[in-house]
């Protein structure tokens, strides 16, 4: 088998790449997130706003048009060119953004959303990604966009508030319009051309594979934990903002509660996820996290009329959600099967868009026609129903991923190196994509033959 070429470091077109379409990632989400801590309030003041279930709807639809379009225009970026479709991606959310901006009721809002979320380029994006990385830098690529998103949605519940005194909901509606035309400049200018597009399938979804993922049990508990994270999310951004208000802080000021709660609890979140990898503990870590979603959740349903309640349960919800928001994706990888990872990240960020939707529409709902209240105990049914099915889930095996260019072989070739990687010591599961040319090895986080298996795939 010919050499490869292995290097620890990414070369400059790969982190050119990452940090571009990173900056695309955190560039399209600042603007669906800014508007998050602000547009319950604003929508009160449009023709038909006085609707919570119209204001629910308006915050979710996104995620319905996202859902239904995701996979497709990935698929489509594989026939047509990955910067075609993502620059028509971002002209449709420009266009959606600017239409939003424009709306005098809650109805051409509605419709200004949806076309947000038709902007649905978040597969393409990461099938342009791994076409511009080389396997063995493809996670740490992938990471540096996970990170980014995290951040984005830190900074825009504290820069939300903010802007919204400055330039009003419309203003932010527009100014997301504007920074999705700056990420198309990103994408021309900044973002280097691929060499060559094809189907990875560590990174995009394959119709092939959906009836497997599907089946997948464990995959399954995930997929509804990601759905049900996220619909509890979006049906409490219907009340929340609302309840800050009636306890007396005024709207420009909620950023004073945003700021303090988001920075602790991520100064708590990080060593519980390091205990958990280190100490092979994820499994209780999770558990804990959504028993203490569930609690702060009661909490909120129970103390809405009491700030320092709201304040608290705020926290103790951010701490779970931002360990549960990065513990999932490493579960997903660690649980799918190698050569189907893609196609389960594909099923897992469908179920993320219609949880938003689902909750931003139900949530509501159930504000409009049970109360407040009512939106909390919706949430902490979906947290009940996901502790139930986590006491199930299988320890996540303490493994990582790790991933080489072998050259496209004949399926013979490729079954024999399989075999002969499953023998190395420390390779728990090996797929050889013969037409991809690529060996995918899950191995223990605490040591395996890499020389051996270096060996083997004939990998300088």
């Amino acid at each position: 088998m010919a050499q490869t070429e292995f290097s620890e470091n990414m070369t400059r077109d790969e982190k050119r790449a990452a940090s571009g379409l990173a900056a695309i990632f955190g560039l399209r989400m600042l603007g669906m997130f800014l508007i998050l801590p602000v547009f319950a309030l604003y929508a009160e003041d449009l023709p038909g706003g006085q609707d919570h279930t119209l204001v629910g709807l308006a915050l979710g639809i996104y995620g319905l048009t996202q859902a239904i379009l995701m996979i497709p225009f990935g698929m489509a970026s594989d026939r047509m060119g990955r910067k075609k479709v993502i620059i028509f991606g971002l002209i449709i959310f420009a266009l959606g953004s600017f239409l939003a901006a424009s709306a005098t009721d809650i109805y051409w809002t509605i419709i200004g959303r949806a076309l947000q979320g038709a902007g649905a380029v978040s597969a393409a994006v990461t099938a342009m990604l791994a076409d511009l990385t080389r396997e063995e830098h493809r996670t740490k690529a992938m990471a540096i966009i996970g990170s980014t998103i995290g951040l984005t949605f830190a900074i825009s519940l504290v820069a939300g508030p903010a802007l919204n005194q400055a330039i009003g909901v419309p203003g932010i509606f527009a100014l997301t319009g504007i920074l999705a035309l700056a990420a198309i400049w990103v994408i021309r200018n900044w973002v280097p051309d691929p060499a060559a597009t094809h189907f990875h399938a560590d990174a995009q979804a394959n119709p092939a594979r959906l009836g497997d993922v599907l089946r997948n049990g464990q995959l399954a508990r995930l997929d509804f934990g990601i759905f049900a994270l996220h619909a509890a999310q979006m049906a409490m951004f219907v009340v929340v903002p609302v309840a800050l208000k009636n306890a007396g802080l005024a709207v420009d000021h909620h950023w004073a509660v945003y700021l303090p709660v988001l920075l602790g609890s991520f100064v708590l979140m990080v060593p519980a996820i390091i205990y958990g990898e280190k100490r092979g503990r994820m499994k209780p870590v999770f558990i804990g996290a959504v028993a203490l979603m569930l609690l702060s959740l009661l909490a909120l349903s129970l103390g809405l009329a009491h700030f320092w309640v709201i304040v608290w349960a705020l926290f103790a919800y951010f701490v779970a959600f931002n360990l549960l928001e990065a513990s999932l994706p490493s579960l997903i990888s660690k649980l799918a099967p190698a050569s189907a990872k893609g196609t389960a990240m594909g099923v897992y960020n469908t179920a993320q868009a219609l949880g938003l939707f689902f909750g931003g529409f139900f949530g509501g709902w159930l504000a409009q026609h049970h109360g407040y209240p009512a939106v909390f105990v919706f949430c902490v049914a979906l947290m009940a129903v996901w502790l139930l099915a986590s006491f199930s889930m299988v320890a996540p095996p303490a493994i990582k991923t790790r991933m080489f260019r072998v050259g496209i072989m004949p399926a013979d070739q490729a079954a024999l190196l399989k075999a002969q990687l499953a023998g190395v010591s420390g390779v728990v599961e090996v797929a050889v994509l013969a037409e991809e040319g690529v060996a995918m090895l899950k191995v223990s986080v605490r040591g395996w033959d890499e020389p051996a298996a270096r060996r083997l795939l004939g990998v300088a």
